[in-house]
């Protein structure tokens, strides 16, 4: 069975986890969920997974290549130990994969996306990005020259990715020794908070001991409520400029640098680097930013839910069917996705500037 049938099949539990903790949360009059929010965190999370559609055949395919000609040797997909070992060994690969998403603007561009929503729910799980393959495939190489078979590694890369959707919520608290040992809701709240305490902390995919080894661990305090979103506030829904924002503000000071070492050097530099300057981190009071939250209409709500629906099921057809298809097919079913996407986006955003144009 294919990677994206997988998805898939385990997209209704997606939802139905989705809307237990949305009862749960009305129960417990603590809410977590904006419908704006929701569709645009889904939205991204479905254009991630055509948009892998479209490039897994050059990650994985370079991951195969470098198996077959460069591996010191091959290890046995039939052994247990080269599975096990393997979940550890993509783990930490992924701690600093992920830990340099937030600490280089190139790989930030990527990841901030995941970070860009200012609830933090089950939705945010699935607000994954459609650039990460550019870069990302770099760091689990290593897999690769120790001899992980494509399977393994295929395989505990979907295991890592689906663990991480149940931390992202607010109604579990702390799990006591779990905490300790494994990335749970309260250290990946952390995460995601752009308080002063929090910021770029608790790495971990699903080990939390890397960030203890390595020092980024940082518990949760009670005298610290997690604010979540990231610092340069996205204020639009549409996906299209969610992927592109970070990105352009790159090409911006990069057109502005006046030296091609400083043109360069942006890259790989923290975000907020600038030449010439280095990195000033300025003062910081989250309480302080206005939540996006533009006001809709109950008509404009409904339109905007019924349009997504609609394309959610084109999508699901699309990964389904992914194997079948050709890239120019796979390509065309994913322009029509995005653009429709990025309608509804328009549709819970009234009044606004076109999103492209705000990013």
């Amino acid at each position: 069975m294919q990677e994206a049938q997988i998805i898939v099949l385990v997209t209704p539990v997606f939802f139905a986890l989705i809307g237990l903790e949305f009862w749960i949360g009305w129960r417990r009059g603590r809410n977590t969920y904006r419908l704006n929010d929701a569709i645009s965190s889904i939205s991204l999370g479905m254009l991630s997974q055509l948009v892998g559609g479209v490039t897994k055949l050059l990650t994985l395919g370079i991951y195969v290549w470098v198996y077959e000609h460069a591996a010191l040797w091959h290890l046995s997909a039939s052994s247990p130990w080269v599975w096990l070992t393997g979940l550890v060994a993509y783990d930490f690969f992924y701690y600093w994969h992920h830990r340099l998403g937030h600490t280089t603007a190139l790989l930030w561009a990527a990841h901030s996306i995941h970070h860009q929503s200012e609830d933090y729910n089950l939705s945010t799980a699935l607000r994954q990005t459609s650039s990460g393959w550019l870069v990302g495939w770099i760091f689990y190489l290593p897999m690769a020259l120790a001899g992980y078979p494509p399977l393994v590694f295929g395989s505990v890369a979907l295991i890592d990715l689906l663990y991480q959707y149940w931390v992202h919520t607010q109604q579990i608290g702390r799990l006591g020794w779990f905490d300790r040992w494994f990335c749970s809701p309260s250290n990946h709240r952390v995460h995601h908070a752009v308080n002063d305490p929090y910021l770029d902390r608790n790495y971990g995919g699903i080990l939390i001991i890397w960030d203890r080894i390595f020092g980024s661990f940082q518990d949760e305090l009670d005298e610290e409520p997690c604010v979540y979103g990231t610092r340069d506030a996205l204020q639009n829904w549409d996906p299209l400029a969610a992927n592109w924002q970070v990105y352009a503000r790159l090409l911006a000071k990069m057109r502005a640098a006046p030296r091609w070492r400083d043109k360069l050097r942006l890259w790989w530099e923290p975000a907020h680097w600038q030449p010439g300057i280095g990195l000033k981190v300025e003062p910081y009071d989250p309480r302080a930013r206005e939540l996006y939250d533009p006001p809709l209409s109950r008509a404009r709500q409904v339109a905007a839910l019924a349009a997504f629906v609609v394309l959610l099921a084109a999508a699901v057809l699309l990964l389904w069917n992914a194997h079948l298809l050709s890239p120019g097919q796979k390509l065309g079913g994913l322009a029509v996705v995005a653009l429709g996407l990025s309608g509804v986006a328009r549709l819970c955003s009234p009044g606004r500037r076109r999103a492209l144009a705000a990013a």
